[in-house]
């Protein structure tokens, strides 16, 4: 425990040194405390929750089990009919008096490595995962809800902050941060994709401030605020490896990783940030505690960073007062566009406030490795190498395993990777896609126990699989719906325009998607904005009326099994 304790304390050491020049230079600290909530729609209170709902909260919770729960979880669920009464009760009380029992606040920190291919004997590796009671998740997860419903109902939400929300997810975010590097690079601008890192992020949140922001910039107060000033004081947390413990320790700042509601008031705790890039126009995106900036610019401008250097600037100071420490040293920068027009920026050598503008060739993006060239080929060979690693070791226990288990092992280990932000890949010259395919083609036969050289195709199709290929534009397909019906951001339906004739048509154009004009099929041409409406007019009516996302998606399936499939 002493060297978590000791990390947090040498963080905060470190901005509270610099933290006079932030003061004394900073432009931004209004922010942090700017009202944006009308007092009559203020959370004053939590709601007592029904026993119907708490049922099918616990129902849908996984029965994982914390060394602090006096019974295991499973058991514990299952015995809920029995004790529905008292458990009502304890949670209940806690919404409603705004006080979260002692028991609910210790956690037990599980140190887990950042990154399989880090050393595992360096402390410095792992990052501290707190595993708290079950019940105590449970009334987490009720707060949690009812304090999104509050941040949805009034618009509180940072439109770019993807992270832990509905309809939300690494993917909408990679689709939108891709579709404008691609348009830009398609009018042959220049973008600059600037990676931030912040060290410990969500263990150097401050608790006063986060009080603050969730007091008058979201609107919480009453007992709801008592609530959160219960669940942040007289936290402890300790160690437990390999049932070995540490004595226990106060927490003193942070939110705690592994909880419920610990990424929300993370985002809640950032919500200034966007209002401070805005004012400097530059495009950004937010994904919990990872934060990207580009700018799309033409080289031959006068002062053409300008803006991002005087963005970073406060972004420095803005998070030095905010107590969060920015890692200039794992900061990475992207530059894509046209190759002469990346060599009139980078011979200037600029330096973006202690970040020099040297390209990396690639940097790994909320999971995705983006190349310099936009091509994700460094994505596609690693998804490959990995897949066939799995497969192989699968293969080796296949004789073993029924066909409902292989089968799970495969969605669990290739499929799931195969599917992970794919729809990167669309407009993709064929080599690409084809390397994934031979993955896939080596699953089904893995999975089914057939020959090399047997025909794919039919084995493919009796599995209900779709070649790799269709199941790009699937999930391309798949976005445009939820887009066109409020079920996805508002950032990717912004990318969409519906069609409208001039003059009254034939129904077959109702329904149809604006394509918009594009320079080169290899930049433009992939962008979501292009793609989407490419695809989506192909479609038959009865496909894209769809009166619902779940018959949406039978209906696209069965469209793909059943017209001309590639041939693989």
């Amino acid at each position: 425990m002493g060297f978590f304790t000791s990390k947090i304390n040498s963080i905060r050491n470190k901005i509270f040194s610099i933290l006079p020049n932030a003061i004394s230079s900073s432009s931004v600290s209004e922010a942090a405390s700017e009202v944006t909530v009308e007092p009559h729609l203020c959370l004053n209170r939590f709601d007592p929750v029904e026993l119907s709902e708490l049922s099918k909260i616990l129902a849908s919770s996984k029965p994982s089990t914390c060394i602090l729960d006096p019974i295991p979880t499973k058991l514990f669920k299952e015995a809920f009919p029995l004790v529905t009464a008292p458990i009502l009760d304890i949670i209940n009380l806690s919404l409603v008096n705004g006080y979260v029992p002692q028991d609910f606040k210790v956690a037990v920190i599980k140190p887990s490595l950042k990154k399989p291919s880090l050393d595992p004997d360096d402390p410095m590796n792992y990052r501290p995962i707190s595993n708290l009671p079950f019940l105590s998740k449970v009334l987490e997860k009720i707060v949690a809800i009812q304090v999104c419903e509050h941040l949805n109902t009034n618009a509180l939400f940072e439109e770019f902050q993807s992270g832990f929300r509905e309809y939300h997810s690494t993917e909408t975010a990679l689709v939108r941060v891709t579709n404008d590097i691609l348009m830009a690079s398609d009018k042959n601008l220049v973008s600059v994709l600037v990676l931030l890192d912040l060290s410990a992020a969500f263990d150097t949140v401050d608790h006063n401030v986060l009080l603050e922001r969730l007091e008058h910039v979201v609107g919480i107060k009453g007992t709801a605020l008592g609530w959160f000033k219960s669940y942040l004081s007289d936290r402890f947390h300790f160690v437990n490896v390999h049932d070995k413990s540490s004595s226990y320790s106060r927490v003193t700042c942070g939110v705690p990783q592994g909880s419920v509601l610990g990424p929300i008031l993370f985002t809640i705790y950032m919500l200034p940030i966007g209002k401070i890039i805005r004012q400097h126009g530059i495009n950004f995106h937010c994904y919990a505690d990872d934060t990207q900036l580009y700018l799309s610019i033409n080289p031959d401008e006068p002062n053409r960073l300008g803006r991002l250097q005087a963005c970073l600037e406060d972004i420095k100071n803005w998070m030095t007062l905010n107590f969060l420490l920015l890692n200039q040293d794992k900061t990475e920068v992207l530059i894509f566009g046209p190759e002469i027009q990346k060599r009139k920026l980078l011979s200037q050598s600029p330096d973006l406030n202690g970040i020099t503008l040297i390209s990396e060739n690639k940097a790994r993006n909320l999971g995705v490795i983006f190349d310099q060239d936009m091509s994700f080929k460094s994505q596609v060979s690693q998804v490959c190498r990995i897949s066939f690693f799995h497969l192989r070791n699968i293969a080796k226990i296949r004789s073993i395993l029924s066909r409902s288990d292989a089968e799970k092992l495969v969605h669990a280990f290739i499929t799931s990777r195969l599917d992970y932000c794919n729809s990167l890949l669309s407009g993709s010259p064929q080599n690409v896609v084809k390397s994934l395919q031979l993955v896939q083609n080596a699953a089904a036969r893995v999975l089914m126990r057939i020959k090399k050289r047997d025909h794919i195709s039919p084995v493919l199709a009796s599995l209900h699989w779709l070649p790799v290929k269709f199941r790009i534009d699937f999930k391309i397909l798949l976005l445009t719906y939820k887009a066109l019906n409020n079920q996805g951001p508002s950032y990717i339906s912004n990318l969409i325009v519906p069609y409208v004739p001039n003059r009254a048509l034939r129904s077959q154009t109702a329904g149809l998607l604006v394509v918009p004009r594009i320079s080169k099929i290899r930049m433009g041409g992939r962008s979501f904005s292009y793609q989407a409406p490419l695809l989506w007019n192909q479609l038959p009516a009865l496909v894209r009326e769809a009166d619902t996302l779940s018959t949406f998606k039978t209906r696209l399936k069965h469209f793909y099994l059943t017209g001309p499939m590639v041939k693989i």
